[in-house]
């Protein structure tokens, strides 16, 4: 999420280098990841790692996916692009031209962490697969995240983040009752993978330390990473061998449930002090048959819980969204506003912690909000230190500084499409 915003505090500037406080800080990383997996570099970016991004001339196909600032199509204006890349240099280097694979090789040797997303069998073909980066640096981690994995018969299958959804189990189980499956909300598939990547790198990483320095390669399955976050479900599968029907926004415990007031939405609760909350509604005279005293049973309010709630629903329909959650709250009933992005903005606790960070784009003349981090360590920073980079912005600087190129080899390599 980013917004235009005032200059604030803890304005990040455009230039800032590395983070040398992250509890990655001296980590190199290499990400030649596509927009199916550019969250897992971040995350080691995020953490201090130098991640360089490694694009074609044209530039990641992410940099052609909207929305854009000001609905102007440009690759260095993709929101899309923006929220996976802040944190990263940009190196533009073409792995399909000879000259690039050499430049790339020379930077494997300096490197820890290689992440790439390409179909199974590209990095071979290119002369560059595991054996081949194994060679050239003995302590490289390779992760390598594929729709299917490197492995079985669909691993040349590509896959998007609603087929991989579906073919997981997770989109199943979405939706209404009575309705076909409703597709989750947002990459769930594409985040799921980048997260259980960032933690095996970090694992593979431990595992470096134990065996002498030697590095290994992950074979990382966007469906298997899916499927392990089925959480519930898969437990009560397996458990029970039933299936849990699609609920629509009834939790799976069954004692929530989203309901709308007069000015916008909450989540009720039948859990906790049911004695308060029926006395309330009772007081209101919308109780209707909740204050009979086969209600008070835990399994029985369970077990009819769309009941409840369709009585819940009637009663808070005039009320004032706001108005009402902190009655609740005060009689310690556990109702929630179900709230609308914008409005995380001015959510007090946010604020407090210094959630959203204001990023410096003076190529744009503007200042946006960027998500800030969910945790917090005692001497190891997070911080965004450098916005997402211009197309190829680092490209100079990288292969001067790690690859030995001239100033003259470089106008050379472009001219000849290498970069």
């Amino acid at each position: 999420m980013m917004k235009p915003s005032q200059r604030a505090a803890n304005t990040v500037l455009a230039g800032q280098q590395n983070n040398p406080t992250g509890a990655l800080s001296g980590l190199r990383v290499l990400d030649l990841t596509d927009h199916k997996a550019h969250l897992c570099a971040r995350l080691l970016a995020d953490m201090g790692a130098d991640v360089i991004k490694v694009e074609p001339p044209g530039g990641d196909e992410g940099r052609r996916v909207g929305p854009f600032v000001g609905d102007l199509p440009h690759p260095d204006r993709s929101l899309f692009f923006w929220f996976y890349n802040f944190n990263k240099r940009s190196l533009t280097l073409s792995l399909e031209h000879r000259r690039g694979r050499e430049l790339f090789e020379q930077l494997v040797r300096g490197c820890d962490v290689v992440v790439e997303s390409h179909r199974p069998g590209w990095m071979s073909a290119m002369g560059l697969g595991w054996e081949r980066l194994h060679d050239l640096n003995p302590a490289l981690v390779l992760c390598s995240i594929a729709p299917f994995g490197q492995t079985g018969p669909r691993r040349g299958f590509e896959a998007d983040d609603t087929v991989l959804t579906a073919l997981s189990g997770m989109l199943f189980v979405n939706g209404f009752p009575a309705e076909r499956p409703l597709r989750p909300l947002g990459l769930q598939a594409y985040h799921s993978a980048s997260y259980y990547g960032a933690v095996a790198v970090m694992m593979a990483l431990i595992a470096r330390e134990r065996d002498g320095g030697v590095g290994q390669r992950i074979d990382l399955s966007m469906q298997e990473a899916t499927v392990a976050s089925l959480e519930q479900v898969a437990a009560v599968y397996f458990a029970e061998r039933r299936i849990q029907r699609r609920a629509g926004s009834l939790h799976w415990t069954r004692f929530f449930r989203v309901g709308r007031c007069r000015d916008g939405y909450v989540m009720h609760s039948a859990m906790g002090d049911w004695t308060s909350l029926i006395e309330w509604v009772k007081a209101d005279g919308k109780a209707r048959d909740l204050d009979h005293p086969e209600w008070n049973d835990y399994a029985y309010r369970r077990e009819h819980a769309e009941h409840i709630f369709d009585v819940l629903d009637d009663w808070i329909k005039d009320y004032p969204r706001d108005e009402l959650v902190a009655r609740a709250q005060a009689l310690r009933l556990s109702y929630a506003s179900v709230r609308g992005p914008e409005e995380l903005f001015a959510d007090e606790q946010l604020k407090a912690r210094g959630y959203f960070v204001e990023v410096e784009h003076p190529e744009l003349g503007r200042s946006f909000l960027y998500p800030g981090p969910p945790y917090r360590f005692e001497r190891s920073a997070w911080r965004i230190y450098r916005r997402p980079p211009l197309l190829g912005e680092h490209t100079g600087e990288i292969l001067r500084d790690d690859a030995g190129v001239s100033t003259g080899e470089l106008a050379a390599l472009a001219a000849e499409g290498v970069i």
